[in-house]
């Protein structure tokens, strides 16, 4: 799996940039995995927003409850155990999570209009989460943006092509934590199942084994694990925006490890962004692969699959509409499965 220095880009340096562009390009393209390490981000920082992390999912179930992202207006908080995707492939997922995005006040346009991923995050009572959280997920995010900007020069974009796009996105951090079942006898099984990401890159700290990649030719391989670097794959949104050069990548979890923490924060586009292949990668020879999305209804529709809460909420608005419903809980960008060998 690659592994590319991007200092370059935190340095602003010309020749620099564009080779790093390049490399970064063709990782997603031959890949849709890869590393990066000079990423800026200190260690420190890493490690504060896992021990504060730690210390959330240290709690008793009852205080974390106190924070279901359930009784959240704009789907932020806790995400406990009980609260299971659906996934075929999961034999013995047990995972716990808390979710944020970017932290807008509660006057916010969007977020009083009803807007279900954009808002105030929630914070827990616990000192220094706020602090180091945002801290983290501010810097994280302008990482984001750089590499996005790279693969714009790597595409031959205009400047600002997906950038400009992420003024006010729909990105998200989860906090997540993994726990092996102590019944748990096949430790090759799976804890969180195979899928895409639905936004446009996601970068991905962790520190324990355990996450796999689908390669191209349909083979699971193992990701390496270094603390020393974030591991970035491609999405759906940027998968459909590139007209299919980029590809997002199949992966998952599984039970090697007793308990796992990591971090992935997930670059995405503002809510209303239709995305639709950039007319610069369309032509006769390569005709537009995709039908045009918005970003925030792929990703709504992405969390009705993987949170029952979101189900019920919206099998409630069906009755409420006269019985109509939402059928579209599947996956479009992962067809890929049906070649998956568990």
């Amino acid at each position: 799996m690659p592994l590319i220095s991007v200092g370059a880009l935190l340095a602003g340096d010309i020749s620099g940039i564009v080779s790093t562009a390049d490399a970064i390009g063709r990782a997603a393209r031959e890949f849709g995995f890869f590393r990066i390490c000079d990423h800026g981000i200190e260690p420190e920082l890493i490690e504060a927003t896992y021990e504060t992390a730690h210390a959330f999912f240290a709690w008793s179930d009852k205080d974390k409850r106190r924070y279901y992202i359930g009784d959240s207006p704009n789907h932020r908080g806790y995400v406990p155990f009980t609260e299971k995707g659906d996934y075929p492939d999961e034999i013995n997922r047990n995972y716990e999570a808390f979710d944020l995005g970017l932290d807008l006040p509660p006057d916010d346009k969007d977020f009083l209009a009803g807007c279900r991923v954009l808002g105030p995050n929630v914070w827990p009572a616990l000192p220094g989460f706020q602090a180091t959280v945002a801290e983290y997920y501010l810097r994280v995010s302008q990482l984001g943006q750089k590499v996005c900007s790279a693969l714009e020069l790597h595409l031959g974009l205009p400047a600002g092509a997906m950038t400009d796009q992420m003024s006010k996105p729909i990105s998200q951090l989860r906090l997540l934590h993994y726990v092996r079942r102590q019944e748990t006898v096949n430790h090759q099984s799976v804890n969180m199942g195979a899928h895409t990401d639905y936004e446009c890159l996601t970068l991905l700290h962790t520190r324990n084994e355990g996450l796999q990649v689908m390669t191209q030719d349909n083979q699971w391989i193992d990701v390496p694990v270094d603390p020393a670097v974030l591991v970035v794959n491609i999405g759906d949104m940027l998968e459909a925006w590139s007209n299919g050069l980029l590809r997002s990548t199949p992966h998952r979890v599984l039970n090697l490890s007793p308990e796992r923490f990591s971090l992935p924060y997930f670059v995405a586009a503002n809510y209303d962004t239709m995305i639709a292949p950039f007319p610069q990668l369309v032509s006769d020879t390569r005709p537009a692969r995709y039908e045009p999305f918005l970003a925030g209804a792929h990703l709504e529709r992405m969390l009705v699959r993987d949170f029952p809460y979101f189900r019920e909420m919206q099998r409630r608005r069906a009755a409420a509409d006269g019985g109509k419903k939402d059928d579209l809980v599947t996956n479009p960008f992962e067809h890929r499965f049906n070649t998956l060998s568990v």
